[in-house]
């Protein structure tokens, strides 16, 4: 492999040095090394939660209770602090008797601490019930309520939650750090069906409004808890899968992921170890959806997104699968290491693609995540904090560092580590590095003492990891060395690139029968090729493009969109349109930041206005990125 590139030189034994020293400080001050959280979870450890809610769809708000069982594990505390974001709090019961509690001042971005005091010290291991009756606000940013007419069949409203990264605290008081798991009793009423983060029980008819009652036996963190509900119907897509969505909705969506959702848990059933979870099912949720997917256990959630009549983008549902190994079963301790999640889950969703399609697809699809990966340096810089593969959050909001980086950085170094070993040799670390930290938290310092400690009896190996620069790859902001990936998949589109590149002046003369072969993923990588170019394509051109390949009425929006973005860098006007109706219709972040960012060198007024009409329609975590995206950082 060939070494890093950087516009400027670092001293990585300063680097080194400085990492450790804050590191240390950190762990003094507080004793967390989850900066992200105001709990103090080396004291108590929640160990069991039951969550008692009840959906009001008209006052949009969960009106109940939690119950923590906490677990003393620093004996003599006489303190609780959890995590809350504007919650309504009303009364606090230890073990069955009422306690004495107050909130603390606001920490933004991190909400504001609950301290519940004991009337006594608890002795090391001992347990207390923590009983809190609590009501979510208008402010929670964690659930998005719609009315019937922002739903497909405009029947019913909805509504549905988004915990990760540091949300669920503003559903209820709890430890809100990927660093503490917990099983889960949910105990939900609802006029409308009913899914979480947890296997079903049974459902129990009180009028008009039935109890949902699931429970999660596998230790999960706050982020993973989730619920949904709304008018939805259920259709098998395996032999213990089934797809949810809206009854209108249901069969194109059976039929999008009948044929592959099988396939793939058993192919990286292979590849690490049988699936924990039970079932594995899919929520497809209203467009507002701010992600891709989001891997809750047993209800995957879903962008509706991915419904695109051809199968071509599935590839969602192999990652959020991938996430019931990585990152819900062996989860990273803080955000500061988010690639531990995002990028062991690319490489083994990648690596379902290989067995499954061929290892060209899967360097195809690499490809595919490089331009992310290039996209997401150049929009933070290539020397910002965020293109750290272990960034530094300590007075951040999460959700601020979020992007592609962990995602294919993560993927691009164990796909180094693959090479560096032998593929052979790497393929029996996997199950090994799942099955140590199986229902744990880790950081990327005892992934890195794992992987030498695993390879130590293979001299070879152990000298090739214990010769790297760790630090360079854990610390360097910006693009790692880029692998030699095989294009045999992505040539053909080169090619066509380069024609379009001629343009005008050429003798090429482009018609529909160019693309007639090519899947939508190889559109979509012709596509970011043209939008690689150094001079853009002449508005003429664009809308050429547009017009004889017919990509403005794409159902598949990874390709509609990516159009839509090399129309307005064209200059192209008649794309605006076109871009207004798509940012009316999807939520998805990943199509809204760069639409937004785009529309607005464009258009400012338009993008403002555009932003104006449909901010409701998004997420609140959707909606607070593009409103710094269009308005820069808050205070």
């Amino acid at each position: 492999m060939h070494p890093f590139t950087f516009a400027r030189s670092f001293n990585f034994s300063t680097l080194r040095s400085a990492s450790i020293t804050v590191r240390l400080s950190r762990t003094m001050a507080t004793m967390n090394r989850d900066p992200n959280t105001l709990s103090n979870y080396n004291n108590w450890r929640s160990t069991h939660v039951t969550a008692n809610f009840e959906i009001l769809f008209d006052q949009k708000k969960l009106v109940g209770n939690v119950v923590h069982r906490f677990k003393a594990i620093n004996g003599g505390s006489r303190e609780i602090i959890l995590d809350t974001s504007h919650l309504d709090i009303s009364t606090v019961k230890v073990d069955g008797q009422p306690s004495q509690w107050e909130l603390l001042a606001p920490r933004d971005p991190l909400g504001v601490p609950l301290k519940i005091i004991l009337d006594q010290g608890v002795k090391l291991n001992d347990t207390v019930e923590v009983d809190i009756a609590v009501k979510t606000t208008d402010k929670c940013t964690a659930l998005q309520w719609l009315t019937p007419a922002q739903t497909s069949n405009k029947k019913h409203p909805y509504m549905f939650s988004q915990c990760q990264a540091i949300h669920a605290r503003s559903i209820f008081p709890c430890q809100d750090t990927p660093d503490v798991k917990a099983t889960f009793d949910f105990n939900i009423t609802s006029p409308l069906p009913v899914m979480t983060s947890g296997l079903p029980i049974r459902a129990a008819t009180e009028g008009e409004r039935q109890l949902y009652r699931f429970h999660q036996s596998v230790p999960i963190p706050s982020y993973l808890f989730a619920i949904a509900s709304g008018d939805v119907a259920e259709a098998p897509i395996g032999p213990r899968s089934v797809v949810a969505t809206s009854p209108d909705k249901l069969k194109e969506c059976q039929w999008e992921l009948e044929a592959d959702t099988e396939n793939f848990i058993t192919t990286i059933e292979k590849i690490v170890y049988p699936y924990a979870w039970g079932e594995y099912n899919v929520l497809i949720l209203p467009p507002s959806f701010p992600y891709g997917g989001m891997e809750n256990p047993i209800f995957t959630f879903a962008t509706p997104s991915i419904i695109s009549k051809d199968r071509e983008n599935i590839d969602v549902i192999a990652h959020e699968l991938a996430h019931s190994w990585s990152g819900n079963l062996v989860t990273n301790a803080s955000w500061e290491h988010f690639w531990l999640n995002e990028g062991w889950t690319v490489y083994l969703e990648r690596r379902i693609l290989a067995a499954i399609h061929g290892e060209a697809y899967r360097h195809f699809s690499a490809i595919i995540g490089w331009k992310s990966l290039t996209d997401a340096v150049e929009h933070f810089g290539s020397d910002h904090e965020f293109t750290k593969l272990v960034v530094d959050l300590q007075g951040k909001d999460p959700d601020d560092a979020f992007s592609s980086v962990p995602y294919e950085k993560g993927f691009n170094f164990l796909f180094y580590l693959e090479n560096l070993v032998g593929k052979p040799k790497f393929d029996k670390f996997i199950p090994h590095y799942f099955t140590t930290f199986k229902c744990k938290s880790l950081d990327s310092y005892e992934f890195k003492a794992l992987i030498l400690d695993f390879f130590k009896p293979d001299a070879q190996a152990y000298q090739l990891l214990s010769g790297l620069d760790w630090d360079k790859w854990f610390y360097a902001p910006g693009l790692p060395p880029k692998p030699s990936f095989d294009t045999s998949l992505v040539d053909v589109v080169y090619e066509l690139s380069k024609k379009w590149q001629s343009l005008p002046g050429s003798s090429f003369q482009p018609n529909i029968g160019d693309i007639k072969d090519l899947t939508a993923n190889q559109l979509v990588v012709f596509l970011e090729q043209i939008l690689l170019l150094e001079k853009p394509l002449s508005p003429e051109v664009s809308k050429l493009m547009g017009d004889v390949y017919e990509l403005t009425n794409s159902e598949n929006i990874e390709v509609s969109n990516l159009y839509l973005q090399v129309g307005m860098k064209a200059g192209d006007e008649s794309v605006i349109e076109p871009t207004i109706e798509l940012l009316g219709r999807i939520g998805r972040m990943k199509f809204v930041r760069p639409l937004f960012r785009n529309l607005q060198k464009v258009n400012r007024p338009v993008a403002l206005e555009t932003f104006e009409k449909y901010k409701d329609f998004y997420h609140p975590i959707c909606r607070g990125m593009v409103e710094k995206d269009l308005f820069g950082k808050k205070d």
